[in-house]
Order: structure tokens, then C-alpha cells, then sequence
């Protein structure tokens, strides 16, 4: 059996070295205070749970069962699994231990997350998760409420450039049921060809019909009306006046978009779902959008939430302070050095009298009465 090369890491698996683990930990901070600010309160909930738990809360649709990391419990011999996603989590919480609580319930959370493995675009295993749940309503002004909260809190962290993307996941599902009839067994063909953009595809499928989705997306002014130009039905029409009044509610500097059809991580989500991208930003840095929560009884309760990624903050070199270290000279005063903390600055305190301030990363050292920089 082969040795593990000494600091080698599993597959997607980093470490966070100086200055950016304390980034990591700045921006989560931020992110959370600004979530805290608008009344979500704060749960945090464990990295390893039951199996069954970490799947069974927002349905099978969410695809957590390929996510996740399993092992035997050595006390009770149950499968374990570390979470590979923290909704879920807030769900249970939501759904048994606060299920007394007043709705709408505002719960926030960060944390790491684990998977299997990563994806091409995002070959991490491991993640720093941050988000929020509105549990009790997916109406348009809990929504709104949402999204325009994980805008704040990503522009808090020093985006300032977003653009959304909006999809409609159930959308072609009660198209199918409704007004342009799909067989049960074909219905998932269709969505594979609408994934795939496939005109020809649906011709061939006997889902031509189904064409106009295709060209209605793109920016979400233009796409909407290609939608209501298409004059689905007085339900489908109130749902996209939902949608309009979203996206309406926006900043004017944030760029939106609409895909009626993409489905693409969105398994669990209901009539509305959103994916956030910063320029600079290596993929999605957040998505979000309505589902529902089952409950120990098994009655199923609206939701809406967001989750963002903070190791894309830290990757696009956010969330770095100007270094204030201070090397304190031997014999330096507890006083002095209580002084400067106070003030702002990271003292560190020399051991012998050569101690170099370059080799320990100060920017200004103690001469006793004041900080002098280091050249």
C-alpha cells in the first residue's frame, strides 16, 4: 500500500492559507451580519447527519443522493453523510424544531458542505455555503424579498456588478399538463430537448409545439413578452406578471435574464428559481428560488432562499484588509500592546531581540512611543 505523499490532499479537497482563510472568514461574516440585519436568524445545524435526513426533506428532485459522502455510523450502525448542502438542513429545522414558531420563518446559516466530487466547472469537493431561508410563503413578495437580499449581501461584499439569471423550473411541466399536452412517459424527453436547444430534436419528438420556448429567452423584458405573446392562459398569464414584478423589483444596475426552460440545479425548485453571476467570478457565485419543505406528517410548506458560495468571493480576491501587523520588540509593555490592539492592530510579539518584522509579515514595528513602517 502506497504512502500518502506528505501534504497532499484527496482530490478537490484545498487548504486556505494566510491571507485568504481570514478572507473566507471576513466575508462570511459580512454576508451573514447583512442577512442578520433584515430579521433571518441564525441556525447551525451538523456537517454529518443521518442519510435519510439529509435527502428526504426537499424531495429527491434536489439530487443530493449523488452528492453524498456516506459512512457507518461505529454507535448505532445507521448509514451517516456528511451535507453536502445546508437547505435541506434549515428545512428540518423549520419543519420540527421551530415548526411552533410564526411564519413567514426567517432562518440564516454558513458553513462548510461536502460532495463526492466536483464539477467541471467547479472541481471542489468542499464549500463554504451562506444563505438564508424564508419559510412559510413562496409568493412574489417573499421572493423578492429574498433575492433582493442576496444582492445587498453579495454588493456588500464588493460586487458590484450582478447579473441574474431566472428560470421558470416547473414551468414546462404544467405546459405539459395543461394546454400543450405531453405524455407522463415523454414529458422528460421534451425537457432534454429543451436542455439541449434541440429544434430538430422536438420536431422529430412531436413536441414542435414547444419551439417558442427555445426563443423566449434572454433578457427578461423581451423574454416575458415572447411568453405572453404566446397566450398560454389566464393562469400562466398571472404567473408571469409574478415573474415581471420580480424582476421589476430589482436594482437597474443588475442585469437580468430569463430561461423558461433550464433546469440545470434547479431539481427542487417550484415556479421561480435564480442563478447570480459577478464578472471576475469563476461560475454561479449564488442561486436561490422557491420550493417546498416536507414535513414529519407529511404536508409539504412553501419556502424561498439562497444560497451563496463565498470560496468564489475569496478566488476573485475579495475580502482582503490591508495588513496591520505590528512586530512588538522584547520587553514591549502588556499596556502598550493592549494599546495598539485596541486601535486596530495585530501585534506580534518578538521572542528574541533579532526577531526580523519582514519574516513575520508586520508592515510596522514598536520603537516604543509609535508605529514605524517597515521599508
Amino acid at each position: 500500500m502506497n504512502e500518502v505523499t506528505a501534504g497532499l490532499l484527496p482530490e478537490g479537497l484545498r487548504d486556505r492559507l494566510p491571507p485568504q482563510a481570514e478572507a473566507a472568514a471576513a466575508l462570511l461574516r459580512g454576508v451573514l451580519d447583512t442577512v442578520a440585519s433584515h430579521g433571518y436568524e441564525r441556525v447551525q445545524p451538523p456537517l454529518v447527519e443521518y442519510e435519510e435526513s439529509l435527502t428526504g426533506r426537499v424531495g429527491a428532485e434536489s439530487g443530493a443522493n449523488a452528492k453524498l459522502l456516506r459512512f457507518v455510523d461505529p454507535v448505532t450502525q445507521r448509514t451517516l453523510a456528511l451535507r453536502p448542502d445546508i437547505t435541506g438542513q434549515a428545512g428540518r429545522i423549520a419543519a420540527t424544531r421551530l415548526a411552533h414558531y410564526a411564519r413567514p420563518l426567517r432562518l440564516s446559516y454558513g458553513g462548510p458542505v461536502l460532495r463526492v466530487k466536483g464539477t467541471q466547472l467547479n472541481p471542489e469537493r468542499e464549500m463554504i455555503q451562506a444563505g438564508a431561508e424564508l419559510i412559510g410563503s413562496d409568493g412574489v413578495a417573499a421572493v423578492t424579498e429574498v433575492l433582493l437580499l442576496a444582492v445587498e449581501a453579495l454588493q456588500s461584499a464588493g460586487l458590484e456588478t450582478l447579473s441574474v439569471d431566472v428560470t421558470l423550473p416547473s414551468f414546462v411541466g404544467a405546459l405539459a399538463a395543461g394546454p400543450w399536452p405531453v405524455a407522463a412517459d415523454k414529458i422528460e424527453a421534451v425537457h432534454t430537448l429543451l436542455d439541449g436547444k434541440d429544434v430538430a430534436g422536438l420536431r422529430a419528438a412531436g413536441a414542435s409545439h414547444y419551439e417558442p420556448l427555445i426563443a423566449a429567452s434572454g433578457p427578461a423584458e423581451a423574454a416575458l413578452a415572447a411568453l405572453r405573446a404566446l397566450h398560454l392562459g389566464p393562469a400562466f398569464e398571472a404567473r408571469l406578471a409574478d415573474v415581471a414584478d420580480v424582476v421589476a423589483a430589482l436594482p437597474a444596475d443588475v442585469r437580468v435574464t430569463l430561461d423558461p426552460t433550464e433546469r440545470h440545479g434547479f431539481g427542487f425548485q417550484s415556479w421561480i428559481g435564480f442563478a447570480i453571476y459577478a464578472p471576475g467570478v469563476r461560475g454561479e457565485v449564488g442561486r436561490g428560488g422557491a420550493y417546498a419543505i416536507t414535513h414529519p406528517d407529511g404536508h409539504r410548506e412553501t419556502a424561498v432562499g439562497f444560497s451563496l458560495y463565498v470560496d468564489a468571493l475569496v478566488d476573485a480576491g475579495l475580502g482582503l484588509s490591508a495588513a496591520r501587523r505590528i512586530l512588538l520588540p522584547v520587553g514591549t509593555s502588556r499596556a502598550d500592546a493592549a494599546k495598539l490592539r485596541a486601535a486596530g492592530w495585530s501585534t506580534v510579539a518578538a521572542l528574541t531581540d533579532n526577531a526580523d518584522p519582514h519574516a513575520f509579515r508586520c508592515t510596522h514595528r514598536w520603537n516604543g512611543v509609535e508605529a514605524v513602517a517597515i521599508k
